[in-house]
């Protein structure tokens, strides 16, 4: 009877007994074994690799958020906002991170303004921000900030926009024509400033300076003179301005949504003037400018900015221009008179020199200029220095790009800023640390 063959992998064990099938079993054996030694060879491999790198990667993780510094994060939304803000009212603003860096050091995290931040008063680590080699950081604001303001504020505008409105400006602030008309209005707004001191108990330096800056400032942008308008407009920039620093909440009862308001009619006030002044430049386009609001329009208007509307564009700069007036300049003459004070030997020199230029005026009989406000060398280096050791600017935001290490703490790009608070002797910076902290 006929039997299939049957069907093997190796050869039949009696083919064993000859030397070569032996050897042919041996070597497939060998080819085997080591083809599996080699296989759990590479498995181990790759796995102990992959192992590797994986607790490489935890461990750079858990090293960024070991070198996240010590602090709170306050409560859920708000954070430390609330002490933020009570402690920049009360007699010493800087209490708020005066406390913390005596708790958690030179650099540490906390959550204000609806922000989770790193705040750093090193002055090496925020020189190196400032210096920003490599261009690492990047201008960035908190979001009360930018709702107030808007998408297409002068803190957004970069590239050939801002050099344009820049060298308009500064243009402007320039001109012969304007110096010789500034120097007449601050004359008269500091004599009448000075004259009403007098029937006051007591003087309240800062607030008193910040009404005439204000003043002079809103008349250097749109020819405004004090009287019933100025005093709205100052009413409604007043309430304005109170959001800029504040939680980002928008319902209705909130500071946030109050300054919101308040700066639709603020530049619903601006946007007449500016609408008559376009009436004026469009009947006569060759006459000088004679505000700040004749150089936007003007520009706008020859298709500068083609992309904006002219009066939305030209509302909007405005009011945004009139917010140094309430902090930086009021800040600064303030701090003079305070050093002056505590420098007698100084004040005495500088009355001097303005008592000479005043006896030269009357001798005369002509108008102080700008030239003579320039020759008084004494009191330039007094303004210098004043703004030297006063660091008038509030704080600088700045977010980070990239991952990058600073003295050994890690400023995480997922954040959206950095603020220097250059008014201490030794900065105080804050870069925002994300889902990391």
């Amino acid at each position: 009877m006929y039997s299939p063959p049957k069907l093997s992998l190796f050869r039949s064990p009696e083919n064993l007994s000859s030397p070569s099938g032996f050897m042919d079993y041996w070597v497939a054996g060998f080819l085997v074994f080591t083809a599996g030694v080699l296989l759990r060879s590479w498995l181990r491999f790759r796995l102990t690799n992959s192992k590797t790198r994986d607790e490489d990667e935890q461990e750079k993780s858990e090293k960024k958020k070991g070198m996240i510094p010590k602090g709170s994060l306050g409560w859920p939304v708000i954070g430390e906002t609330l002490n933020f803000i009570a402690c920049g009212y009360s007699s010493r603003p800087v209490s708020f991170m005066d406390k913390r860096k005596s708790l958690y050091g030179k650099v540490f995290k906390t959550n204000i303004i609806g922000t989770p931040i790193i705040i750093s008063t090193d002055a090496e680590v925020n020189k190196v921000v400032l210096q920003n080699h490599g261009n690492t950081f990047v201008p960035a604001y908190p979001k009360s900030i930018t709702e107030l303001l808007g998408e297409n504020s002068i803190l957004s505008i970069n590239g050939p926009h801002q050099k344009r409105l820049h060298t308009l400006i500064s243009a402007f602030l320039r001109s012969p024509h304007l110096k010789e008309r500034i120097t007449r209005d601050i004359e008269v707004s500091v004599c009448l400033t000075l004259a009403s001191w007098s029937q006051l108990p007591l003087v309240h330096v800062q607030d008193e300076i910040k009404k005439m800056t204000f003043e002079i400032l809103v008349k250097l942008l749109m020819s405004i003179s004090p009287g019933e308008d100025l005093d709205i407009l100052k009413l409604e920039f007043q309430e304005f301005i109170k959001g800029l620093i504040c939680i980002p909440i928008k319902f209705p009862g909130t500071r946030l949504y109050k300054s919101l308001k308040a700066k639709e009619r603020l530049i619903k006030i601006v946007k007449k003037v500016v609408e008559e002044r376009q009436v004026t430049a469009t009947e006569r386009p060759n006459s000088p400018a004679n505000d700040v609001a004749d150089v936007l329009l003007r520009d706008v208007n020859d298709g500068g900015d083609k992309q904006f509307q002219p009066l939305d564009f030209v509302s909007g700069k405005i009011v945004e221009m009139m917010i140094p007036g309430e902090e930086t300049m009021p800040t600064a003459m303030t701090l003079a008179v305070k050093f002056l004070s505590d420098n007698p030997v100084a004040l005495a020199k500088l009355v001097e020199e303005n008592m000479e230029m005043k006896r030269r005026k009357l001798e005369s009989g002509k108008e102080y200029n700008w030239s003579d406000y320039m020759s008084l060398s004494f009191t330039q280096n007094v303004i210098n220095e004043t703004l030297r050791m006063a660091n008038i600017i509030n704080g600088v935001w700045r977010k980070a790009l990239k991952d990058v290490e600073i003295k050994g703490i890690f400023w995480l790009v997922n954040g959206i800023g950095r603020l220097l608070n250059t008014r201490r002797l030794v900065c105080i910076g804050f870069i925002h640390i994300g889902s990391h902290g």
